[in-house]
């Protein structure tokens, strides 16, 4: 049997919410004894804080601005190539089981089969999101949260119990087999995506604790940045809840919904075992989630809760242990062919986990993300660079944050360090010119919207339901 590579892709797992990272209360065994069997990087970014475009960005090993896919209804379509492509051309078998968040099946995104994929809507995903201007904008219906929040299942968990069983089918069918190619499975959980919708016992575990308060609260006197207002108030969450008891058991919810996508992970991983093969492990998300920090739910902004992802590898050649060098799902795309011992063509700014691993830490490494989808009137975009923080919105003023004294990104030094600004302003540039991407990103979003048959038309299109499982 060949060498084989499981990659596991959770959606909207912040990245402090897991034991191994010492989070106080959240439970993770199956992550942690990941962790401990392999390596942690604790300082991973998504390339942009939204499921389509960093889904397409992780595929492509490329920035969103390089992909021109940049909201939630422009999904992957299979240009550029994919890891997938070079794993196909390398004679790999490869293959998906869950999510992804492309098009549709019929697209040659780089997988030999996709089984139950999970697509954006009819094709199209979230139209109505691409109007962002905020004269045009209009907030949709219901709850971006759900319209039940509490203990239960939904459409997402029970689609979630299917990709875990069709998982460990895959595995005992591929040990049965006389198929003895090198092999990738790329494996996509939904959980702790909302709706905040958790399964028992995990809801019950973490609404009976006193969890504390999300930090930065509006209602205590904090005051949201400009930008990350308007954002927000496509669609106020908070202001959304029907009771203070309801927001509890929105935060019991999340919490619960991480630990119950651990317990998915642990039964992937314990059929894979059972199944006899042996297979390196690599554990990541998309983004993360805001949890109700600053009165934010969701992803959407360059804060650690929202652009911070969990990064696990237990694979050969990636140095065992703890790396604190800044890295991005780019690395990851990197990682995957170099895996196999296969050469992506082509310049991207990725690099291979096995390489940054083996270094010194680099905590200059540069790191940038961006966005450009729902709720945003102009680009917002991140530089991760030694000690600082810094995040540009185009046409408002800057946010800076010292991460070595103030990790948990609670007070902007922006106005009283004008030095630093004007230096990572110019390092951003090296990377992407929020300038000429502002341009082209709403010009891309322009065209789209035109095509449904403009502004009134592509509002009432993708709204409730943009991204629904499979029916079969």
């Amino acid at each position: 049997m060949g060498k084989g590579l499981l990659v596991i892709l959770s959606d909207e797992h912040r990245a402090d919410a897991m034991g191994c990272v010492g989070h106080p209360f959240v439970r993770t065994p199956n992550l942690d004894a990941l962790a401990e069997r392999g390596t942690i990087f604790t300082d991973a970014y998504t390339p942009s804080p939204i499921c389509v475009p960093a889904r397409a960005a992780f595929a492509t090993g490329r920035h969103v601005h390089t992909t021109g896919y940049w909201d939630n209804s422009m999904p992957y379509l299979g240009t550029p190539e994919s890891w997938g492509h070079v794993l196909q051309r390398g004679g790999v078998q490869v293959e998906s089981i869950g999510k992804l968040h492309y098009r549709d099946p019929s697209d040659p995104v780089g997988f030999d089969q996709e089984h139950i994929p999970m697509m954006v809507k009819d094709g199209v995903g979230m139209v109505f999101a691409s109007v962002r201007r905020e004269e045009h904008r209009i907030s949709p219906q219901g709850r971006m949260l759900g319209e039940y929040i509490g203990p239960g299942e939904s459409d997402y968990t029970r689609y979630d119990e299917a990709v875990v069983a069709r998982t460990g089918e895959w595995f005992r069918d591929k040990a049965k087999s006389d198929d003895d190619r090198d092999w990738c499975l790329y494996v996509g959980l939904v959980a702790p995506h909302f709706p905040l919708v958790c399964p028992e016992p995990f809801f019950s575990r973490y609404r009976r604790m006193d969890i504390p308060e999300p930090k930065l609260l509006p209602k205590d006197g904090y005051v949201r940045h400009p930008w990350v207002s308007k954002q927000n108030d496509f669609q106020d969450s908070e202001a959304l809840f029907k009771s203070e008891d309801e927001r509890r058991d929105a935060i019991a919810a999340y919490w619960g919904l991480c630990e119950w996508m651990d317990h998915n992970v642990g039964r992937i991983l314990k059929s894979l075992k059972e199944s006899g093969l042996e297979a390196d492990v690599i554990y990541a998300s998309d983004h993360g989630d805001n949890t109700g920090a600053r009165g934010l739910w969701g992803k959407s902004n360059m804060y650690r809760e929202s652009v911070g992802v969990p990064m696990i590898a237990s694979v050969a050649g990636i140095t065992s242990g703890r790396c604190d060098t800044p890295i991005s799902l780019l690395d990851l795309a990197e990682t995957i062919p170099h895996s196999f011992g296969l050469t992506w063509e082509g310049d991207r700014p990725g690099r291979p986990l096995q390489e940054i691993s083996a270094e010194v830490t680099d905590p200059g490494r540069e790191i940038i993300s961006q966005y450009h989808a729902v709720g945003a009137v102009s680009g917002s975009y991140m530089l991760r660079k030694g000690k600082w923080k810094y995040i540009e919105y185009a046409g408002f003023e800057p946010e800076l944050f010292d991460l070595q004294s103030d990790p948990e990104e609670t007070t902007n030094i922006a106005a009283r360090n004008p030095e630093v600004v004007a230096t990572l302003a110019a390092t951003l540039r090296n990377h992407v010119v929020p300038e000429i991407v502002e341009t082209k990103a709403f010009a891309s979003q322009d065209k789209l919207i035109e095509s449904f048959g403009g502004i009134e038309a592509a509002l009432k299109i993708g709204g409730k339901g943009a991204t629904p499982p499979p029916k079969d």
